[in-house]
C-alpha cells in the first residue's frame, strides 16, 4: 500500500511507541492500580489482577472456568495485515499462558483515519482474522475510534478446566525453567521503525511474533507443570520476577537463552527500545550477574507476543520436552527455580 507520493506506508512511524514496548512503565502501574476504591470481592473470581498474571479467570461453579483478558498496542511492523496478526497472536497467549482454549475475541481499533484510510484499518482486520481462524475461532465484533496514532488488538474469552488453570507465580524450588521462542523482538522491532533492519530479519520477526502460543493448553495437563506466563513488555526480567513471587529466587544459565539472529549487533550498535530501560530501571537492584549492555537489554527488552515461560518438575520435564516437539515448537531449560534466600531475585550465571 503506497501514499500519493507513491512512498510506501510504514506503519511504524505513525506511533511514538512500538508493540508490547508501548506498556506504562512498571512502577507507574502501580500508581494506576492501587486506587482508593476497594474493588469487589467475588469469590468465583479465581484469578485477578492482584498478582499481574496473563488474564481473569472466573469460576462457574461446576469445575469449569472462563478465561478474561484484552490486549492492544500500535505497530511494531509495518505492514497492516502482519500487524493484525502478531496483535492477535499476541492477545490470544493470555489464553494459552493460563492453560486454557479461546472461544471468540472482540477487536479493538484505533486509527487516524485521514491519515491512513479505511482499507489499511481493513488489512489489520484480515490479519487478525487469519489468526483467529488458526485458532479455531471467531472474531465476532469489536468496537473502532478514530484516534491520533493506530492501535490495534482483542479482548478474548477463553475456558479452561479449574483443575488446569496454571498461573504465573505457583512455581516451586527445583522447578526447571523453560522458554519457547527466542527473544529480541523489542530491539528487532526498533531497528525496523529506524528503517535499518534488512528484509531477511524483518522476515523472522514477523514470522516469531505471528506463531501462536497454542501448546499452551495442551501444556495445563501435564502434571509436572506448575506454573506457566508469557513473556511480553515487562521482558524476560520482569516476567520472570513476577513468576518468583516472595518465596523464590530463579538462577537462569545466560548461554542457554534463545535470541532472535542480530539482536547482539544491534545492543552493540546502541539500538534497543526506550521501554527496555524503563524495564531495567524498575528491576536492575533486583537482577545479579547483567554486567554488561547484552545481557542487560536482552533480559529488559520488552517482548511482543513472545513465548512461554514455563516452570516444570525436573521429573516431568522430558515429557514438556517431547509435548513442545510434537507440536513444533522449541524448548529446553534455561534455568532452574530456587527457595528465596537475600536478594537479588533473578540471578545469571
Amino acid at each position: 500500500m503506497t501514499n500519493a507520493s507513491t512512498e510506501p506506508i510504514r506503519l511504524t512511524s505513525y506511533s511514538h511507541g512500538a508493540g508490547c514496548g508501548c506498556k506504562i512503565a512498571p512502577a507507574v502501574l502501580e500508581v494506576i492500580l492501587h486506587g482508593e476504591v476497594e474493588n469487589l470481592v467475588d469469590p468465583a473470581l479465581l484469578v485477578g489482577y492482584g498478582t499481574r498474571d496473563d488474564a481473569a479467570v472466573y469460576s462457574m461453579g461446576d469445575g469449569r472456568c472462563i478465561i478474561s483478558t484484552t490486549d492492544f498496542f500500535s505497530p511494531i511492523v509495518d505492514d497492516p495485515f502482519d500487524f493484525g496478526r502478531i496483535a492477535a497472536a499476541n492477545a490470544l497467549s493470555d489464553i494459552y499462558a493460563m492453560g486454557g482454549r479461546p472461544l471468540m475475541a472482540v477487536a479493538i481499533l484505533g486509527w487516524p483515519v485521514e491519515r491512513l484510510g479505511p482499507e489499511l484499518a481493513r488489512r489489520v482486520l484480515d490479519g487478525a482474522r487469519t489468526t483467529c481462524t488458526e485458532a479455531g475461532m471467531a472474531l465476532a465484533g469489536g468496537h473502532s475510534i478514530d484516534a491520533p496514532e493506530p492501535f490495534f488488538g482483542l479482548a478474548v474469552t477463553g475456558e479452561v478446566q479449574e483443575s488446569l488453570v496454571k498461573r504465573n507465580n505457583t512455581a516451586q524450588p527445583g522447578d526447571l525453567l523453560f522458554l519457547t521462542k527466542a527473544l529480541g523482538t523489542g530491539i528487532l522491532g526498533t531497528a525496523l521503525k529506524r528503517g535499518i533492519l534488512p528484509e531477511q530479519q524483518i522476515h523472522v520477526l514477523q514470522e516469531t511474533m505471528a506463531r501462536l502460543n497454542r501448546v499452551g493448553t495442551t501444556l495445563a495437563g501435564l502434571e509436572g507443570v506448575h506454573a506457566m506466563t508469557d513473556v511480553t513488555g515487562f521482558g524476560l526480567a520482569g516476567h520472570l520476577l513476577e513468576m518468583c513471587g516472595t518465596d523464590l529466587a530463579v538462577e537462569v544459565e545466560f548461554g542457554a537463552l534463545p535470541v532472535l539472529p542480530g539482536v547482539q549487533t544491534l545492543i552493540s550498535q546502541g539500538c534497543y527500545p526506550d521501554g527496555a530501560l524503563r524495564n531495567w530501571k524498575n528491576q536492575a537492584n533486583r537482577i545479579e550477574g547483567a554486567n554488561d549492555m547484552e545481557r542487560m537489554f536482552i533480559l529488559a527488552d520488552p517482548q511482543t507476543s513472545g513465548g512461554l515461560l514455563i516452570a516444570c518438575d525436573p521429573a516431568g520435564s522430558n515429557q514438556l520436552i517431547r509435548t513442545l516437539a510434537d507440536s513444533g515448537t522449541s524448548g529446553h531449560p534455561i534455568g532452574r527455580f530456587l527457595s528465596r534466600g537475600s536478594d537479588p531475585i533473578v540471578k545469571l550465571v
